[in-house]
């Protein structure tokens, strides 16, 4: 399978070097250059699989040339071992239609660490016996630095630096990525938005300097390894539930739309989804794109759902890529006008297209409190703000009741205790294996919100090795 860039200057690059570049040299993303299909046979086999297995036939095709299915089962076996449940992503009824697929069982207790435990494989399996070191730079609005950074902690040939907006994480997030001491790790909490980080990041992938001086990858959703992960969760839950002889709807609780996207490509690959809900919080440009066009980013609000505290969503690009007819040379144009003025209208034919498969909903703190409560007294189940997002979106949904709803359990809830005490009375624990977290010591860097200033740490840093 080769790999293409979204704004379609960059080499074309196979599996291998795409997941090893992460962002594409022209500032596009990497997209398969073609989606597979699965013929309803194909996935109506899947119901007899467990998740590993799930996962090596869905992953086959985007791997072909470079891994074989008995290496692909090798990594696929050693990255979903450390789950907590032999399930690895178990779903959960709540009432006669809506059900939980809770992605939450990792070693960080977040669906990220679906896709980064596999990538941590990939980055060992890709990079041993050879004398390349990379230097991974991310940011993350809380979930995916702890889930980078536990999946590459201590291995050979890779540093990592993992940048977080100072005070906008839960502490258990951010303690979860700063007591990490390996020396291959390093966290740095910037004065600023997640967006701030996120476009640090992504301006340090184009900078000739950085470039030259490391050998720079992503663990970002960005990467495309990452999203591949996240497919094969779909195909799992939707056969439990009847496919591909019944269709099923998903409610995705979003904020840089690269879960969500996921999805996307799942129906793409011959899945019956009837309807992928984008579930955002009052950071709603991706609910304002999909209900008018409007693709406009504001000031970031803090909110108790800080892994959607987002204004501009990376992978947004892919979903436009794809609508455009992959037209890269029109996808570049908009997003550098994008980038210049901070807005763009999605044009109406890309409009109508989102339509049949996606709609979209805004949830406030007080409708993520009540789904909260609901999933308590109805349902029987303590989830986290985020997934309340989108169970309250799931809800709201206007679809045919003979389909189940789906919504993904994103986070444990006890990365989020006072948000879930506040709303139902209920403190949640932290699980055994994290429960001296608040005892271990932390290792951080604070900058200032200035890209100068980050790229010279990362620089210096990375010199002494």
């Amino acid at each position: 399978m080769d790999y293409i860039s979204t704004r379609g200057s960059a080499p074309t690059l196979d599996f291998r070097a795409a997941t090893l570049a992460g962002l594409a040299s022209d500032g596009g993303l990497y997209v398969p250059v073609a989606w597979p299909r699965l013929s309803a046979e194909e996935i109506r086999a899947l119901a007899e699989l467990d998740y590993t297995e799930t996962a090596v036939r869905i992953m086959t095709p985007f791997v072909a040339g470079v891994l074989g299915e008995d290496d692909l089962r090798r990594l696929c076996a050693a990255a979903y071992g450390r789950f907590g449940h032999d399930a690895v992503t178990p779903l959960v009824q709540l009432s006669h239609r809506h059900w939980l697929l809770e992605l939450f069982h990792g070693p960080t207790l977040a669906f990220k660490d679906v896709a980064l435990q596999l990538l941590g494989q990939l980055f060992e399996a890709f990079l041993a016996g050879g004398d390349t070191d990379i230097t991974i730079v991310g940011a993350t609005s809380g979930d995916t630095g702890s889930a980078a950074i536990e999946a590459v902690a201590g291995r050979e040939h890779i540093r990592i630096f993992m940048l977080h907006p100072e005070g906008r994480v839960s502490d258990v997030q951010r303690r979860q990525m700063t007591t990490v001491l390996a020396p291959n790790v390093h966290n740095i909490a910037i004065d600023g938005s997640f967006d701030d980080a996120q476009a640090m990041v992504k301006r340090l992938f184009g900078d000739e300097e950085a470039r030259g001086a490391l050998t720079l990858s992503a663990v970002n959703s960005i990467n495309w390894a990452r999203l591949m992960a996240q497919i094969v969760y779909y195909f799992y839950a939707a056969v439990r539930l009847g496919a591909p002889d019944r269709a099923v709807a998903f409610s995705v609780p979003t904020g840089n739309f690269g879960d969500v996207f996921a999805g996307y490509v799942a129906a793409q690959m011959g899945l019956p989804v009837a309807k992928l809900v984008v579930a955002t919080n009052v950071n709603d440009i991706l609910h304002r794109a999909f209900a008018s066009g409007d693709y406009s980013a504001g000031a970031v609000t803090p909110t108790a759902t800080p892994s959607m505290d987002i204004q501009v969503s990376s992978n947004f690009e892919r979903l436009l890529f794809d609508l455009s007819g992959r037209d890269g040379a029109a996808i570049a144009g908009m997003m550098d006008a994008f980038d210049k003025s901070r807005a763009m209208t999605i044009p109406a034919d890309m409009l109508r297209g989102a339509s049949r498969l996606f709609s979209s909903a805004r949830v406030d703190g007080d409708a993520m409190a009540l789904a909260l409560r609901w999933a308590q007294e109805r349902g029987g189940q303590i989830i986290d703000p985020h997934s309340a997002v989108g169970l309250a979106a799931a809800r709201d949904l206007d679809i045919d009741p003979a389909v189940p709803v789906v919504t993904l359990a994103t986070a444990h809830p006890a990365k989020f205790p006072d948000a879930v005490e506040r709303a139902t009375g209920v403190r949640p624990p932290l699980p055994a294996r994290l429960g001296n977290l608040f005892d271990r010591e932390e290792r951080y860097e604070k900058l200032a919100g200035d890209y100068d200033a980050v790229k010279a740490h990362i620089l210096a840093e990375a010199a002494r090795g």
